[in-house]
């Protein structure tokens, strides 16, 4: 029973990264097309907080993947990743009641 509690705790810390990586995704879509600006404190801080979270994620992932240019894959890889590491660790935790 202990190791579904480990899963379910492993799993909401994995669906915040993920919302995080979102969330950076949109943030830096609106920053690209100026709906939204830098210069704003709140957007400016949001943009430094977010991107201190997940570089030490993301930049592996980066220095792995290949150069594609102006699209960065990182942040899908990392979502694809997170959620494979989610799928095993669920079937992990109810092979272990068996």
């Amino acid at each position: 029973m202990i190791f579904i509690t480990l899963f379910e705790l492993v799993s909401y810390l994995i669906n915040i990264i993920v919302t995080v990586v979102i969330v950076q995704f949109v943030l830096g879509l609106l920053i690209s097309f100026n709906v939204v600006n830098l210069h704003n404190n709140l957007v400016a801080a949001v943009w430094q907080a977010v991107n201190a979270i997940l570089e030490p994620i993301l930049r592996p992932v980066r220095r792995i993947m290949p150069n594609t240019g102006a699209i960065d894959f990182s942040p899908m890889a990392v979502i694809i990743g997170l959620s494979m590491l989610q799928i095993i660790l669920k079937n992990l935790a109810y092979a272990s009641l068996t």
